[in-house]
């Protein structure tokens, strides 16, 4: 196909918190990219996904689910993603067919009446409701917002996600390849490296400890002439209670951490992995301009 009738563009997922663009980002890249968790508010950077077909190329960035924040890392998650809507060439609301139009999705769709970018309608985990209720949410919503598109999908079973994607195609501005074809991601091996261990203590530790977690890479380096890579990471913990939580006992918690956290490491990097971690406790660090900074959130966001 000639240059001049390339695609590409910037695609901003955004949603309450646990709606599944985490889900559907992964499934769209075919890798993990983008951390997953039955809890909500799991994403907290903007993480770019990167699609190239024959056609077109397509920058996806997954953005912190909006909701009203309670403290400085909540403000930083909130700035995040509305900033994103102003930097991109469509927006995908993705809202949850299960749980239906709620409080947040009132919050995000306030945020939205003023934005001029294009919006589509993206209703996820449709296998999981009758089609009645699926024409009800449509219509409900088609109230609220004049989209371009509205689209229903299951991110999680693949059904109709192709035609979503042929959706974005059609609506993106001709446009360079801003990114190799081979390159899926922008993030540096570190930030993902450090948002598998996050998600493996998240899932692992299921209520007792919520997203009072963060995880700091203090060094990944390859071992002279062997095919291993040595990665430190600390994890980082508000109280005390929560360290012996994420340690487990006799260490048995932390030693699974480890042991999840490798295989995808090693996934991810192509090699051996020799992972070491570390538990610390930082108190009340979401709160702290300083240790938001330490942690990898931008100072101008928070």
């Amino acid at each position: 196909m000639e240059n001049n009738t390339y695609k590409s563009g910037f695609i901003a997922i955004i949603g309450r918190p646990n709606v599944g663009k985490s889900t559907f980002l992964n499934r769209v890249i075919g890798q993990k990219i983008a951390i997953m968790s039955d809890k909500p508010q799991t994403t907290r950077n903007k993480v770019q996904g990167v699609l190239t077909t024959e056609n077109a190329q397509m920058v996806f960035i997954d953005t912190p689910g909006i909701h009203k924040p309670k403290h400085k890392l909540g403000d930083f998650m909130m700035k995040t993603a509305v900033n994103t809507l102003k930097e991109v060439d469509l927006i995908l609301f993705m809202i949850n067919a299960e749980e239906g139009l709620g409080g947040g999705d009132e919050f995000i769709i306030d945020k939205l009446k003023d934005v001029k970018t294009p919006i589509f309608l993206v209703i996820n985990k449709i296998d999981r409701i009758h089609p009645d209720k699926l024409m009800e949410l449509i219509v409900q919503y088609k109230e609220f917002l004049p989209f371009a598109e509205i689209v229903p999908i299951s991110a999680l079973e693949g059904n109709n996600v192709d035609r979503l994607l042929e959706q974005v195609g059609k609506i993106l501005p001709e446009g360079p390849q801003y990114y190799p074809a081979d390159q899926v991601t922008d993030h540096p091996e570190r930030f993902i490296v450090s948002e598998l261990i996050r998600e493996k203590v998240l899932h692992l530790t299921r209520e007792e400890v919520p997203h009072s977690i963060a995880v700091v890479i203090d060094k990944i380096s390859k071992r002279d002439g062997k095919d291993m890579i040595d990665v430190m990471a600390t994890i980082i913990v508000e109280r005390d209670s929560q360290k012996g939580i994420v340690i487990g006992k006799q260490g048995a918690l932390l030693k699974e951490i480890g042991k999840r956290s490798r295989r995808d490491i090693e996934h991810l990097l192509g090699s051996k992995v020799f992972l070491e971690l570390w538990v610390k406790v930082q108190k009340d660090w979401r709160n702290k301009a300083a240790n938001l900074r330490d942690f990898g959130f931008k100072e101008d966001e928070y």
